[in-house]
């Protein structure tokens, strides 16, 4: 399990040190699978003018020729709307671009390896790692940029420091700021926002396109506001109107390191933040984490559990007795389509055969990257709102509250799309016995 602190100083880490040691690319396995990520990010440019573009082109030259000039006349101008689409692209690409180059400094790999190496990246992307790099820069939009992160993050961030402050208290230490975990991390929003309030904040995640894009962000920004995204650019259904597909986004909307000095300025408190790499179940069920941490939160994570038993039993590990465990996500289990003894369609595009990402709205789980153990041992169970709460409560917790919010939480959703897609989010707060 390797670990990377965040620094105040926003300085680039040379190596990371989530990537320091030699198990990752020692493992042909997992090997495969960091090559897979970088790759899908180098080509996220070349693959998404293909997808996006290219082909609308060749559909759109095999009309008739009448209505194909027809539609490339004002007030139409499909030609230049394609155009448009490209530049947005672009802007997208430059941002993957430069998670591919830290990725690759990352692990000392060379931009141009010997075909024959072990060491080889190149090539290793499938259709799925290329969704998978669509989606994350895609997610940018809801972490990162304040039009996101003000409607589909911040509502549910605020809750969360509501409990934490309510129930967390009784396991604070004079002088010591609260410990807490926070598996399916993704690009780090949430650990950013909890160190930056006080409190020492780990967050875990297992996909290696989200691992190198939140240490991008986290650590290697110059300025708020320094990337343009257009987040729906891809997306050619249940669109208003051009103007609203090619809206642009600016991020960070806040400078992580400067965020840090500023407080810390101020007199205020921050607390640590660092992000491990590796199964969460893996990771955290371990005599070494056992009672590590004073709470944990679980933001749209528990229903990436093939064994939601598995998942509880790992936070009963790592909490410290009467540890608080806040819960805020909707259950869309991803284990759904698993076979019997099988693992899932791990080399299939998660966001469609075409390599196009997914409708916007629509929450992609990241597929696993490894499936030795944790996550990928066999079996799988889907359970109702009811019955999680339950066995959280059968396994050693108190439930200390319970609620089904409304059904207003979008997660990477265009506000202005004529498909609106919501979440009726389950939200409860538990304490271990």
């Amino acid at each position: 399990m390797a670990t990377v602190q965040n620094t105040q100083d926003a300085a680039l880490p040379q190596p990371s040190p989530l990537f320091d040691d030699a198990g990752p690319l020692a493992d042909p396995q997992e090997r495969r699978v960091i090559f897979a990520a970088l790759d899908s990010f180098h080509q996220y440019r070349i693959n998404s003018h293909f997808n996006t573009t290219h082909r609308r082109r060749q559909n759109f030259y095999a009309l008739p020729s009448a209505q194909w000039r027809m539609l490339a006349a004002p007030p139409f101008s499909i030609r230049d709307t394609l155009s448009a689409v490209d530049d947005a692209i672009d802007h997208n690409a430059d941002l993957a671009e430069q998670i591919f180059q830290l990725g690759l400094s990352a692990f000392a790999l060379p931009e141009n390896p010997p075909k024959d190496s072990e060491m080889n990246w190149k090539g290793k992307a499938k259709p799925n790692d290329m969704a998978k790099a669509h989606s994350t820069i895609r997610q940018f939009y809801r972490d990162w940029s304040y039009e996101g992160f003000t409607r589909e993050v911040e509502p549910l961030l605020n809750m969360i420091i509501s409990d934490l402050a309510a129930h967390l208290s009784t396991t604070r230490t004079e002088n010591q700021s609260p410990s807490l975990l926070l598996p399916g991390a993704g690009l780090g929003r949430v650990l950013f926002e909890l160190a930056l309030r006080g409190f020492h904040a780990t967050g875990n995640e297992i996909s290696y396109h989200q691992l190198f894009a939140s240490n991008f962000i986290l650590n290697s920004t110059e300025r708020a506001d320094q990337y343009s995204i257009y987040p729906f650019a891809h997306t050619f259904t249940n669109v208003e109107s051009r103007a609203n597909q090619l809206r642009c986004f600016t991020i960070p909307d806040i400078h992580p390191g400067q965020a840090f000095s500023a407080r810390v300025a101020a007199g205020s408190a921050v607390g640590e933040m660092n992000m491990t790499a590796g199964d969460f179940v893996l990771s955290y069920s371990t005599p070494e984490s056992r009672e590590t941490f004073d709470g944990l939160v679980s933001l749209f994570f528990i229903d990436t559990a093939p064994n939601l038993i598995r998942y509880i039993e790992t936070v009963r590990n790592c909490l410290k007795v009467d540890g608080v465990w806040i819960n805020i996500g909707p259950l869309l289990w991803h284990f759904d389509n698993r076979v019997p003894g099988g693992n899932t369609d791990e080399d299939e595009d998660e966001d469609g055969d075409d390599g196009e990402p997914a409708e916007a709205g629509t929450k992609t789980q990241p597929k696993p990257d490894l499936e030795d153990k944790g996550i990928g041992e066999p079996g799988s169970v889907e359970l109702t709102d009811e019955e999680v709460v339950q066995l959280v409560s059968h396994l050693g917790f108190e439930v200390l509250s319970h609620e089904i919010l409304p059904a207003d939480s979008g997660y990477v959703q265009d506000p202005n799309s004529l498909l609106q897609n919501r979440y009726r989010c389950s939200h409860w707060v538990a304490r271990k016995l």
